[in-house]
């Protein structure tokens, strides 16, 4: 595909399927607010020329503000710029380039390459384009396959048997979030656009593969930051539901080994060991303190005390101390809404069981 080909839907799709690696001229500003999973920002302008030249746009027009661009990147910074481009050509030979519109700075990029010997496809529509087939992606999926919805308790495993399935989506993975007060991940969430390119591209390449039914786990409008899709939303609130059970104990062990303990590891690899405790335990307080209100005050004081206690004993090394405070937040604050979402959900129910015959009952109906 020669340079400035336009990309037709059929290769917009395989562009996402194969995962080609795209340089993305915008400014870093606008990289940040949403981009498209591997691309790599390598701005025609950085954020405050990009200002210059809009507010030059807005007050003298077109053409003064395209002389003040390229006053703006010249000489070495021009250079700068093309030999990163460049770099990225020759390591991605198979890539395409793209600003917003695919307007002037991709055709800017794309000119200057070429002047410096480089011949090198830029993306006809470019984000724009590329993220309205993401859109449409996701409409189509929501409204035109078909859904099962993953329900249970709080710590029954339901993601870990959701990826389990070669025909499970992860709402939580996509918005690095497992959805619950405690849920959020010391990495952060991504923006929501973000969050609903990657559910697109997970959804386009799983219908590539021949599947048209999807299991989903049960959650709730927003997960963290990122809001489900109204349409899936909607579509998702109506399908079946096939609820997964385990028992008590198994699901305080989990909700230990992935809240507490795997929480702390994940905040060592970042923070380094020394900070990890510390910045755990201003976690889960917080995270706790979200429950207040629904918890009322006395119970909230109350396991806040317990927490308080297991934190004291998890610095002297013993992190089973963490099971009273878990069990007892199961009991009087998760448990009862779950129980209570059940009950409401009974006539969507269409199977019950353990993690074993939830697997095998989703897999034979995948």
């Amino acid at each position: 595909m020669g340079p400035g080909t336009a990309l037709e839907t059929a290769d917009c799709h395989r562009l996402f399927l194969q995962g080609l690696p795209l340089a993305d001229v915008r400014a870093p500003v606008e990289f940040a607010q949403g981009a498209f999973p591997g691309a790599v920002n390598l701005p025609l302008m950085n954020d405050a020329e990009r200002h210059a030249v809009g507010l030059c746009f807005r007050q003298h027009g077109q053409q003064a503000a395209i002389a003040l661009g390229h006053r703006l990147v010249a000489g070495p910074v021009k250079a700068e710029r093309i030999a990163a481009w460049a770099a990225f050509a020759q390591a991605h030979p198979d890539g395409f380039l793209y600003c917003f519109r695919g307007g002037l700075r991709s055709h800017i990029a794309q000119q200057w390459l070429a002047d410096a010997g480089v011949r090198y496809p830029l993306i006809t529509g470019g984000y724009k384009a590329l993220r309205q087939t993401l859109i449409q992606t996701l409409e189509a999926a929501a409204t035109g396959c078909g859904l099962t919805v993953l329900g249970g308790m709080t710590g029954t495993g339901k993601t870990d048997l959701l990826n389990q399935l070669a025909h499970g989506i992860d709402l939580e993975g996509h918005a690095h979030h497992r959805g619950s007060s405690f849920g959020a991940h010391p990495q952060g969430q991504p923006t929501q656009i973000d969050f609903e390119n990657r559910l697109a591209i997970d959804l386009l390449r799983k219908r590539a593969a021949g599947m048209e039914h999807f299991v989903w786990e049960d959650e709730g409008r927003h997960i963290g930051r990122c809001a489900v899709p109204p349409t899936l939303r909607d579509r998702l609130a109506a399908a079946t539901l096939v609820w997964l059970e385990a028992p008590f104990e198994a699901r305080v062990d989990r909700i230990l080994r992935e809240y507490v303990v795997g929480q702390q590891a994940a905040l060592a690899m970042l923070h380094g060991p020394e900070q990890a405790l510390a910045l755990l335990s201003v976690h889960l307080l917080q995270s706790l303190d979200k429950t207040a209100k629904r918890l009322g005050g006395e119970r909230h004081r109350r396991i806040r005390s317990c927490l308080q206690d297991a934190l004291v004993q998890h610095q002297a090394g013993d992190v089973q101390a963490h099971r009273a405070w878990i069990a007892a937040l199961l009991q009087e604050y998760y448990d009862p809404m779950y129980r209570f979402q059940r009950q409401q959900q009974a006539g969507r129910i269409v199977f019950t069981g353990d993690a074993a015959s939830v697997l095998d009952w989703l897999r034979r109906r995948g």
